[in-house]
């Protein structure tokens, strides 16, 4: 089992960078909150992303489309808190940098001075070629995103494998070159065919995390919630719960409740 010690260097873009070329799998996880940070940091996580899933699994929403810049911050600060080793990276959410280099630059800037933050990740392609420029030449690492795209739902409609298509595929192989070119020290490839990932992986000089996308990946990452068995209606083929903290919460809360009501809680020995 990967614990945290002190004597563990801190994860840096390099160091991602490092792990890839020496064939050391990365592995990532998101988080949204200091407390989870802490705990999945001194299990040895390489990197954490706070994902604009918290818009899903933190505020209820369907998408992750309605989350907004500042409550993006506002998680990355109690992640940041909570991290010493891992590499913290932040979801710019959408809305934040897609049309616009410069509104994408000062969301970046945002993102790294107000939180703390060590990086950022961007969706899309050839699409925002400019943006991840103007980012990457204020000296903020970039990590890439392509794939299924979550803040295009609207766009293709569904939550499917993407780039099963030959058009498709080659335009990701065509992206996932670019952002490399460009200097994004990792891409995200989500949900695609693993010969796929693996083909690219093999190709570009970034790290390429996965999440549906194979074991031929550098890397991969899964949303923490998911993962620990916290959300019981998502499902999905790539989706292994290595834990089932749900069950273990309502457990201990509907213990809780039950001693509250019955008086055996607080005891003689847990009053002042």
């Amino acid at each position: 089992m990967s614990t945290y010690t002190e004597t563990k260097p801190k994860v840096t873009t390099r160091r991602i960078l490092e792990m890839k070329q020496r064939g050391e799998k990365i592995a990532c996880l998101t988080a949204y909150d200091y407390t989870m940070a802490r705990l999945v940091d001194e299990a040895g996580t390489d990197l954490i992303l706070v994902g604009d899933s918290a818009s899903n699994v933190m505020l209820g929403n369907f998408t992750t489309l309605p989350i907004t810049l500042d409550e993006m911050i506002t998680y990355a600060k109690g992640v940041v808190r909570g991290v010493k080793r891992a590499l913290v990276v932040v979801d710019l959410p959408f809305g934040s940098y897609q049309g616009n280099s410069k509104e994408a630059l000062t969301s970046a800037i945002r993102v790294m001075k107000e939180s703390g933050a060590e990086a950022v990740k961007l969706e899309g392609g050839a699409e925002i070629r400019e943006s991840i420029e103007r980012i990457l030449s204020a000296g903020i690492p970039v990590c890439g995103h392509l794939g299924l795209t979550p803040q295009s739902i609207n766009k293709f409609g569904t939550y499917t494998v993407r780039a099963r298509q030959e058009a498709e595929a080659q335009k990701l192989i065509e992206d996932a070159r670019m952002l490399d070119s460009l200097g994004c020290f990792a891409i995200v490839l989500e949900k695609i065919p693993a010969e796929l990932a693996a083909r690219v992986a093999s190709e570009v000089s970034a790290a390429i995390i996965g999440i549906g996308a194979g074991s031929g990946a550098d890397g991969q990452i899964l949303v923490l919630q998911d993962m620990l068995g916290m959300n019981d209606g998502f499902s999905p083929k790539f989706l292994r719960r290595f834990a089932d903290i749900g069950d273990a919460i309502r457990r201990g809360v509907s213990h809780y409740v039950e001693d509250v009501k019955n008086i055996d809680f607080p005891s003689a020995e847990e009053q002042y």
